[in-house]
């Protein structure tokens, strides 16, 4: 369901790569989701969200030193949304978790989608425009 289509493309290489890999963690989770034979799900969801929290960072850490090495102006900015995306991960109770898997799946898909859809298109691909 989650794959990187045409229009998410910045023109970087290595932004392009590593946003391919954001979705397919996405996917993963999705995969998680509709998979009806795992009954409990609390590994599986704390996998992919350490895993995207891992990556996010070292995504993040990339494309900030790719907007500092063309002076990119709107640095600030995104730099604060990296740090909100994160936040959001580590922000999740996996107490809470454990008692509504689906929930948490659900949360986490439409954080996700909105997340790669929206930053991507508004903000990521105005980096490959400079």
């Amino acid at each position: 369901m989650y794959e990187m289509k045409e229009e998410y493309y910045t023109g970087i290489e290595l932004i392009d790569k590593e946003h391919k890999e954001l979705f397919r963690l996405a996917d993963e989770a999705y995969q998680v989701l509709k998979d009806d034979f795992i009954a409990d799900k609390f590994d599986h969801i704390v996998e992919i969200i350490i895993g995207l929290k891992e990556y996010a960072i070292k995504h993040f850490a990339d494309e900030e030193a790719y907007m500092q090495s063309i002076q990119y102006k709107r640095y600030l900015s995104q730099k604060v949304e990296h740090n909100d995306f994160v936040e959001k991960l580590e922000a999740i109770d996996f107490d809470q978790m454990d008692h509504n898997q689906t929930g948490t799946l659900v949360d986490l898909l439409e954080f996700l989608n909105d997340w790669l859809v929206h930053h991507i298109l508004e903000k990521d691909k105005l980096i490959g425009k400079i």
